[in-house]
């Protein structure tokens, strides 16, 4: 059954615009930018296919265009859509990022890097660049290496630091497994850039390990 044909409160665009955003599920929400249904399939139950198909929501959207559109009932049109979305959020993020003490949004700053981390196939460790006040300057990927590994250079980090002016830093960098345990290389290079830093008097306040829908803070795990 098409869903022209539900009861107006059952619809995701008009329960949205009854009970907000928050009030859909991810199946309604995801309907809304797939717009219309195929043969024998809503709308909603192409999104609901599609999320069940690929483990979610975050799964889904990380999707490149390819392989986002071979999905039924999808195509360029519902892609360009959905990726806009995501970098409206993205860019918010980073608004909210920027407007305040990094340490005092923690969760903010875990959502921005999960945007841009978070399903990556390949290893990239990147950098949140802050002032005196913690205010943040700039977001850099620094490096990218292989489905397991990237090589990071301290002397690097230490001349972006000082091009950028910088007074702290956080790190970040992803698992293409999914998996945001902190391994022992991690907290080994996360020591020795602390060390390395420290020499120009820029303090590394944390380092996250960013998983699928998961992060981890290895100074909140004691192991900076």
């Amino acid at each position: 059954m098409s869903i022209r044909q539900w009861r107006a409160s059952e619809r995701p665009r008009e329960k949205l615009l009854r009970n907000g955003a928050a009030s859909l599920s991810d199946a309604e929400l995801l309907a809304i930018f797939v717009q219309s249904g195929v043969a024998g399939q809503s709308a909603i139950d192409v999104a609901r296919k599609a999320l069940d198909a690929h483990g979610g929501l975050l799964e889904l959207v990380l999707l490149d265009q390819q392989r986002f559109c071979r999905i039924r009932g999808l195509g360029s049109s519902r892609y360009a859509l959905v990726q806009a979305a995501v970098e409206l959020n993205r860019r918010l993020l980073f608004s909210r990022v920027r407007e305040r003490e990094v340490l005092n949004s923690p969760e903010v700053v875990r959502d921005y890097l999960a945007l841009h981390l978070a399903g990556l196939e390949h290893e990239v460790f990147a950098a949140l660049f802050l002032d005196n006040r913690h205010r943040l300057i700039e977001y850099r990927e620094l490096f990218q290496g292989t489905i397991d590994s990237a090589a990071v250079y301290p002397r690097e980090v230490v001349k972006h630091c000082l091009s950028r002016n910088a007074a702290a830093v956080i790190f970040a960098h992803n698992h293409p497994s999914g998996v945001a345990e902190p391994s022992e290389t991690d907290v080994r290079l996360t020591r020795k850039l602390t060390d390395a830093l420290a020499l120009i008097d820029v303090r590394v306040l944390d380092h996250l390990v960013i998983g699928r829908g998961q992060q981890t803070s290895l100074a909140e795990r004691g192991l900076m």
